[in-house]
């Protein structure tokens, strides 16, 4: 036995001595193996073995290469599977989870090793593995680990949340967003029954081929469940990996920013997904052919076969798609993009806000006996509904079943420049043409099939019952097909025969049907709620007052809510979707700035702390004469032409929609000539007043599109660009008061305070709009 060994294998008596054994259980076939005592950082494993954490003792990876080293071949570890001496922690409780950092458990370039039972938790990678090829993982827990903070808010979108999985051959993945299992340049690896919650990443393959991930939990993260990367010829199956998203907002954008149950991106090839539940994401799965398959990144000399590289049939290519639901996404239940041959049988894709499939560029695709319910209701203009092909050809669409969508299929091509004039339009792509649109079912959908530009299109076959209109073609000749449509699909694998390659036994399609309904994807600071524990989130300011929501309970009595200054005020408001608590911070009475520590105990518990004002803007929103990039003057000179009130917060939710969006602001009508009669070219103008203590100030703006903000005439935020939303800080110095008699250098403590003057101005192109303005103080350094 190597002499590092020594000082972490001990032999379970030892362990066991005193008055009361320890209530340490590991499984039966682990009874004779040794027992590692983890009390430190780089702790190595050379031998199959049981673990025990050291009690009451914080691990973190101080080098970040790991706190446990597998370092042998065929090794199996294994954890109690009970809490004690279980739980291997890098942080305390309290942490921040942007601030997670390290790995739990490294195991590099050693094959057949198994890990069952681990618990890892609060690092940014809980178990990385590279070159571990035979790789079993059972039963782990990842949860609790590195996530970003979240910038949009219930009123807002803020896009610096957009996710970038666009590249990742350098471990942009881990490095940008960390995961609670990483997998690389691997094969044959199984991971099954493994959990993760509290984190923004499940499962990240990168690299990993004839794989089987089965009966894994990875839901209710703010990124991605499960994240393949080059990765082919591996089983996905009976995964629940719902509410994987970010950045939405009921009723007030649906965006998504990238998130996905399951994401499959550059050249991810014959992969099985089946009977997997990935709902309520930003996409349910979002697949793209990859930057090197439209010729993006230089080209490599071959290909992984070696041979001469070519563009032509680059993609995510041949997978299929089997018995999975791909409901309630923010954006689309399946995005699959510049890809070749997929097949899509017998899945579920039900109110999905923009569609069910976004398949651009697809060719030679197979969406066969899928359901489409109520896609397309939160849709970007023609972008909506049931199947949504850009560019699409030789796709087959046959014995679906589509009810109440915006569009059942809608197929299109358009100019496209960029993209048609790259390498991989060269090489792959001509025209939307040749589709088959046969022998499907639609009920009550606004528009059963759209063709624009399309040629040679087969619709045919296809029963339409209460459809507006069943066929609208622009541009594009539909073709009736010479003997009938037998023949013209192709033959779909069979659910009960692929259901024999997938091993496992949870059922996680329609477990979660109680949460039924996107209303249900309530994001929180990180996360969205699971809607297992109450959840306290930061709401929308009501009249001057911060308020939070309890969510969870309707329960007043169940919430105690004390504040060190301002007035506090708790209620269950009436129509809520979930049940909610409201606790409403006031500012003191007469204050014109109120610090207030907000502490909550009982069913829910925490600490909050803001800064209230009572402030009075004065808005006018009006609508754009000129473009106020170029011509500002003649912009503020209009003014006064549109509506005006006051308001005691500055958070302005326009959304896609135009100054009638502001429903109760207290704004009043002009004369009325300067409303615009659209969701575009408007601008708004707030001023204020108030008597700020002395000290240094911050304004932070969320804006789309161009804010600029003064304080006493001076600009401390100048972004008057067209742009999304966006953050901007500026910050600014009040100083201390001094009486006209005093000396400059002498200030008068009993002077009155000066007021400090704001004022505002946004504009607005087009698009999405927002404005949001908080001014608080900024906190003392510790050194100052």
């Amino acid at each position: 036995m190597p002499a590092f060994a020594a000082l972490t294998i001990v032999a379970a008596a030892a362990l066991a001595q005193g008055p009361t054994p320890p209530p340490w259980i590991w499984p039966d076939e682990a009874a004779d193996l040794p027992i590692v005592l983890v009390d430190r950082d780089n702790i190595r494993i050379t031998e199959s073995c049981r673990v025990r954490i050291a009690d009451g003792v914080i691990i973190a990876d101080g080098d970040n290469n790991g706190v446990i080293h597998i370092e042998a071949d065929g090794v199996t570890v294994y954890w109690p599977t009970e809490r004690p001496g279980r739980e291997l922690l890098a942080r305390e409780d309290d942490a921040a989870f942007e601030t997670m950092s390290g790995i739990g458990l490294r195991i590099d370039g050693h094959r057949d090793v198994t890990i069952r039972g681990a618990h890892l938790h609060r690092f940014k990678i809980a178990l990385w593995a590279t070159n571990a090829d035979g790789l079993t993982l059972e039963d782990c827990d990842v949860s609790g680990g590195y996530a970003m903070r979240l910038g949009s808010t219930p009123a807002a979108e803020d896009s610096a949340d957009w996710l970038w999985p666009h590249r990742n051959d350098e471990n942009q993945w881990a490095t940008n967003y960390g995961a609670g299992i990483w997998i690389e340049d691997s094969t044959n690896v199984t991971v099954a029954r493994c959990f993760a919650r509290r984190r923004q990443n499940g499962l990240i393959l990168e690299n990993a081929t004839d794989s089987r991930i089965f009966d894994n939990d990875f839901s209710f993260l703010s990124g991605w469940g499960i994240a393949m990367w080059r990765s082919s010829r591996n089983v996905v199956g009976r995964n629940a990996v719902d509410f994987c998203i970010r950045g939405y907002s009921h009723g007030v954008y649906n965006r998504g920013q990238d998130s996905a149950g399951i994401l499959l991106f550059e050249q991810c090839n014959e992969n099985l997904f089946i009977e997997n539940s990935a709902t309520h994401g930003g996409d349910g799965l979002f697949g793209f052919g990859g930057h090197e398959a439209l010729g993006e990144t230089p080209a490599p000399e071959a290909d992984a076969e070696g041979q001469p590289w070519t563009y032509e049939r680059r993609g995510c290519n041949d997978n299929v798609f089997v018995g999975n639901d791909f409901s309630y996404a923010a954006a689309h239940g399946l995005e699959l993009t510049f890809s070749f041959g997929n097949v899509i049988v017998n899945n579920r894709f039900v109110e999905n806000a923009i569609c069910g499939i976004w398949g651009g560029y697809s060719q030679d695709t197979l969406i066969h006996s899928n359901e489409f319910t109520g896609n397309g209701g939160a849709g970007y203009g023609l972008e909506r509904g049931g199947v949504n092909i850009e560019h699409s050809e030789r796709n087959v669409i046959s014995q679906n079943r589509f009810a109440r969508n915006a569009a059942g299929v809608h197929l299109w091509h358009d100019a496209d420049p960029g993209l048609m004039s790259g390498v991989w339009a060269a090489a792959n792509h001509s025209h939307t043409r040749d589709n088959i649109v046969v022998s499907n079912a639609f009920a009550g959908d606004r528009v059963g099939v759209h063709l624009r530009d399309a040629r040679g299109t087969v619709v045919a076959a296809n029963e339409f019952e209460r459809v507006e209109e069943p066929v609208r073609a622009e541009g594009s000749d539909v073709v009736e097909p010479f003997g009938g449509v037998a023949g013209l699909a192709p033959e779909p694998p069979v659910l009960a025969t692929l259901g024999g390659l997938v091993p496992g036994e949870s059922r996680p399609v329609g477990a979660r049907a109680a949460l039924a309904g996107r209303h249900n994807i309530i994001m929180g600071e990180y996360f969205p709620w699971d809607h297992e524990r109450p959840m306290v989130r930061r709401g929308a300011d009501d009249n001057g007052a911060h308020v939070y929501e309890v969510l969870g309970t309707g329960d007043p009595s169940g919430v105690n809510a004390t504040v060190d200054a301002g007035v506090v005020d708790v209620i269950a408001p009436g129509d809520t979707d979930v049940p909610c608590v409201r606790v409403a911070v006031a500012p003191e009475p007469g204050a014109d700035v109120t610090p207030y520590t907000l502490t909550l105990d009982g069913i829910a518990s925490g600490e909050f702390a803001g800064v209230l004002l009572r402030a009075a803007w004065d808005v006018r929103a009006f609508a754009s004469p000129c473009d106020p990039r170029s011509d500002p003057d003649a912009w503020r000179a209009a003014a006064d032409t549109g509506v005006r009130g006051t308001l005691h917060n500055l958070r302005l939710r326009f959304g896609n929609g135009s100054i009638g969006n502001l429903r109760g602001e207290n704004l009043n009508s002009n004369a009325g000539t300067g409303i615009p009669p659209g969701p575009d070219h408007f601008g708004t103008i707030a001023t204020t007043s108030l008597r700020l203590p002395p000290g240094r100030w911050r304004i932070t703006t969320l804006s789309d599109d161009g804010v600029r903000v003064y304080v006493n005439d001076e600009a401390i935020i100048d972004n008057w660009t067209w742009h999304g939303p966006t953050r901007d800080v500026g910050e600014f110095t009040v100083p201390e008061p001094v009486e006209p008699q005093s000396s400059p250098s002498a200030p008068d403590p009993a002077a009155p305070i000066p007021l400090t003057h704001i004022r505002v101005e946004h504009f607005e192109l087009d698009g999405y709009a927002v404005l949001e303005v908080e001014i608080e103080p900024v906190p003392e350094s510790p050194l100052d």
